[in-house]
């Protein structure tokens, strides 16, 4: 095994706790092209052995036991949680968006290209989730969710704590009048995220959407890490800029939480 791929993490989580985490970009993988080159999408059309060197990289990174133990679903934008029990293969991987387990040792791997990862934890309980936090599953209620399902497993939302990981910030996510109406019809409070632009359109601060939303589900502790995608094309794969730039497919950032073992 290769040096382990960089990558970031909030300083609300304990470095040395019972959660490891981490937000990782495009950097520290084996992946060519357009998938240079740390591609952990199972969904893009990069070569199988090349994708999962780069989620084993990424297992090894946050101390996971190997590589099928970073369990990522069939991602569909919906506001669909599940509760993980153990590892399953790519083939059987199934629909969702977020999870959430009570199992050591499983870490929790969301994918992105500009949608927003958010990870959750609380490590009293030992309670982790992870949530694609997509616009169309923003709204349906994936945080919300997210926050409701690890309570169920045992988790209390006065100890959790949460990450808003790499995406689009608000000068990099242009909207229009079709995607801020539904928002202000459901969350009249997000009335200040949206910035005016030219003629109907917007830029939406789905950062401060997100925060906004775990603070009313009760999390008391969150954090924005700050980096956008769009503008980062070095650093962090973005499916607006492979759209601007007519780039045939696009790899997928890791997010990823995990309650570790044996502490």
């Amino acid at each position: 095994m290769t040096a382990h791929p960089p990558f970031i993490q909030s300083s609300h989580f304990s470095p040395a706790g019972r959660v490891s985490h981490g937000f990782f970009g495009r950097e520290g993988g084996v992946s060519s092209g357009d998938y240079h080159s740390l591609n952990v999408g199972p969904g893009s059309d990069d070569s199988r052995p090349n994708v999962e060197e780069n989620r084993a990289r990424v297992a090894n990174a946050v101390g996971a036991p190997s590589e099928p133990h970073l369990v990522s679903l069939y991602q569909i934008h919906s506001p669909n949680v599940l509760t993980i029990a153990e590892p399953f293969s790519w083939e059987d991987r199934p629909e969702g968006d977020a999870m959430v387990t009570n199992v050591e040792g499983l870490a929790l791997c969301v994918l992105t290209a500009d949608c927003t990862p958010v990870l959750i934890a609380d490590e009293t309980a030992g309670v982790v989730g992870a949530a694609h936090a997509g616009w169309k599953g923003a709204l349906g209620g994936v945080i919300e969710n997210t926050v409701e399902a690890m309570v169920r497993l045992g988790a209390d939302t006065d100890n959790m704590i949460a990450a808003i990981g790499p995406s689009l910030s608000q000068p990099s996510f242009e909207v229009g009048p079709d995607l801020r109406a539904p928002f202000m019809e459901k969350h009249s409070w997000c009335e200040p995220l949206f910035q005016p632009g030219e003629g109907d359109r917007a830029y939406f601060d789905i950062w401060k959407f997100c925060e906004g939303v775990l603070l009313r589900e009760g999390v008391k502790s969150v954090e924005c890490v700050g980096e956008d995608t769009l503008s980062q094309p070095t650093r962090y794969f973005s499916n607006r800029y492979r759209v601007k730039n007519g780039l045939s497919d696009y790899g997928r950032n890791a997010s990823v939480v995990m309650l570790n073992k044996n502490l």
